[in-house]
């Protein structure tokens, strides 16, 4: 069958995820591939087109890459004709506007999380990527990466087949040690652990957690969340010292509604202030009448209610039950490809056959939509609820 070619303005992709997860490991790996294979027998290849306002990284990262078109007049890309996508992975505080731009432009958006830092301007470009969606057949996206993970895709595997019987809670444990900067090099960008930047972990992470939690264990209903600032005082990426004025930490606690009507609670910890002793940097613990289950970015184990031992409280001796050697390990059933490929192949089927697909801005607002509530409920101490949102 024949290729065919999509025109993709790709903006933002010199940071580390742009360059590191859409740009090597998504688009380049599907070039490399031969392109994306529609029902039809076609395969659409990607034509990427790179765009940065510093030009020698953008040309260093296109010739790295084997791309022959890069630049920096986003209006003259925009303004093309044979480009029909538009990404974003540049700064949160710039995306709406970039988006909304596009949109009027004529193109298909596709962009990272979150895709605005407040829930007014989420549902603003949410609104207008529907309204463009039914009057000009725009169709829009949002990363949602996660629900790709072999690991969470086992989970729902086993939710799918009823192995946990009623759905009882949910544990998310993530993060890790993220150094300072005095003794060892920075290993995440310092605008993180600033607010007036875009950083924060609530801003960062909820908006993972909503569509994960909505996606494979319950609608999120409420909220109630503590954030912390546990460092201080960070050293830049030219080893300056600067004052941290983003969080860096966040307890949350939700009420989810089931796939089943069930009452699910979820408890959510995610730190860069937090030394690791799991089985991975984050993990996953659901708990059901029937069996629970844990995992990790890869591997899942599991636990049914026949199989489950039986421990007796004894402080006074020492624990001899192996419990870490008493889960088995859900097997790999197909090959997984890297989450991010596997989206953007998703967004291009969609836009190129109409396929299904469901991760909109829509959904990505919803994302904002629990940030605020993470935050208001952090600065009021109380539960906040999160009503549907219309577009």
């Amino acid at each position: 069958m024949s290729t065919r070619t999509i025109g993709i303005v790709m903006h933002g992709v010199t940071g580390r995820m742009g360059t590191n997860q859409h740009l090597v490991r998504s688009i380049v790996a599907i070039r490399r591939a031969g392109g994306v294979l529609l029902a039809n027998g076609e395969r659409v290849l990607p034509d990427p087109l790179l765009i940065g306002r510093d030009a020698a990284k953008v040309e260093a990262l296109a010739r790295a890459n084997g791309i022959g078109r890069w630049g920096t007049d986003l209006d003259a890309a925009l303004a093309s004709k044979t480009d029909t996508v538009f990404f974003d992975a540049g700064t949160t505080q710039m995306r709406p506007a970039l988006l909304a731009k596009a949109l009027r432009a004529g193109k298909h958006v596709y962009c990272e999380k979150p895709i605005a830092t407040n829930l007014v301007e989420a549902v603003e470009i949410a609104r207008l990527a529907e309204e463009l969606q039914r009057t000009r057949v725009l169709k829009h996206g949002a990363v949602q990466d996660k629900l790709f993970l072999p690991g969470l895709r086992k989970l729902d595997l086993l939710r799918r087949a009823g192995f946990f019987g009623r759905m009882l809670s949910v544990r998310i444990e993530f993060g890790y040690w993220v150094f300072e900067g005095d003794l060892q090099p920075i290993q995440r960008p310092s605008w993180n652990y600033r607010a007036e930047d875009g950083g924060g972990i609530i801003l960062d992470m909820m908006c993972h957690w909503r569509y994960v939690l909505d996606n494979l264990f319950g609608e999120v209903q409420s909220v109630s969340c503590i954030g912390a600032t546990h460092i201080p005082e960070r050293w830049d990426e030219q080893g300056r010292k600067y004052r941290a004025s983003a969080d860096d930490a966040a307890y949350a606690t939700l009420q989810l509604r089931g796939h089943d009507g069930e009452p699910v609670i979820a408890q959510v910890n995610s730190s860069w202030c937090t030394r690791v002793r799991r089985d991975d940097l984050v993990t996953f613990h659901v708990d059901g009448t029937h069996g629970s289950a844990v995992a990790g970015l890869q591997s899942c184990r599991a636990q049914s209610r026949v199989a489950t031992p039986r421990p007796v409280w004894n402080p006074d001796v020492a624990q001899t039950m192996d419990f870490l050697g008493q889960w088995q390990e859900v097997p790999d059933t197909e090959a997984y490809d890297n989450g991010f490929k596997v989206q953007w192949e998703a967004f291009i089927r969609h836009v190129c056959e109409d396929a299904p697909y469901r991760w909109t801005l829509a959904e990505g607002a919803k994302g904002v939509q629990l940030v605020e509530a993470a935050l208001q409920s952090w600065k009021e101490r109380r539960w906040v609820d999160l009503p549907p949102l219309a577009f």
